[in-house]
């Protein structure tokens, strides 16, 4: 069963790490149909806000709520999140059409192969997605981790540095793709480094320093 939802909250997420503190505290909305950009220097806890709003790690202290619905039904709201994480998360030894379709299955997609090529044409990927995935620039296994998250229409989509590796044009149509997922009503939440990238995708811009929300800006 696959729990929707239109909004996400955070209160009071905190994650330690034996004495180090990852997140602070931290309390922060999301909703639907909007896209906040997550900006801060390495180790700042940008990472693992994500992590755990993916529902991949447990905090130390304080609450997600997904909608009306809290961490108990974490198998069924995971249903309804898509996670391009910074390390890619895809097969070496399958090729791109390989990973978007055994994934698409995984996620019970009907027209596994169709939702497949529907996604790496949007991000031109087709070209290429027939090779080993082990023969890829950065970039291009960039675009089918991407692919990989959006497979099942999300309606949370998290992100962390998803532009590394692509090109100009490559870029430019990602941003495209995020207009769109934003439009069917999406939340996006996006971890970056890329000053331009951020300005391009974020309705909001936050600002994290050493586990904790210094600056917000509409």
């Amino acid at each position: 069963m696959r729990l929707d939802f239109e909004e996400v909250g955070v209160s009071g997420l905190t994650k330690a790490y034996g004495p180090t503190l990852a997140l602070a505290g931290v309390d922060l909305q999301f909703t639907a149909g909007s896209a906040t950009v997550v900006r801060g220097a390495n180790g700042s806890g940008k990472s693992t806000l994500l992590w755990l709003m993916a529902l991949l790690g447990h905090p130390t202290k304080g609450s997600l709520r997904y909608g009306g619905y809290g961490t108990d039904r974490a198998n069924e709201i995971r249903g309804n999140i898509g996670f391009v994480a910074h390390q890619l998360q895809l097969y070496p030894g399958l090729s791109g059409h390989e990973n978007l379709v055994l994934a698409a299955k995984l996620q019970g997609i009907e027209d596994a192969d169709g939702r497949a090529c529907e996604l790496a044409r949007s991000l031109a990927a087709i070209e290429y997605w027939d090779r080993p995935l082990r023969t890829y620039s950065r970039g291009q296994a960039q675009r089918i981790s991407i692919a990989r998250a959006l497979l099942h229409q999300p309606r949370l989509l998290l992100m962390d540095e998803p532009a590394t590796g692509l090109d100009a044009a490559s870029t430019d149509a990602f941003v495209e793709l995020i207009e769109r997922e934003k439009a069917r009503g999406a939340i996006v939440v996006v971890v970056t480094h890329e000053p331009k990238f951020a300005e391009a995708v974020g309705d909001r811009v936050l600002h994290m320093s050493r586990g904790r929300l210094v600056e917000a800006a509409a």
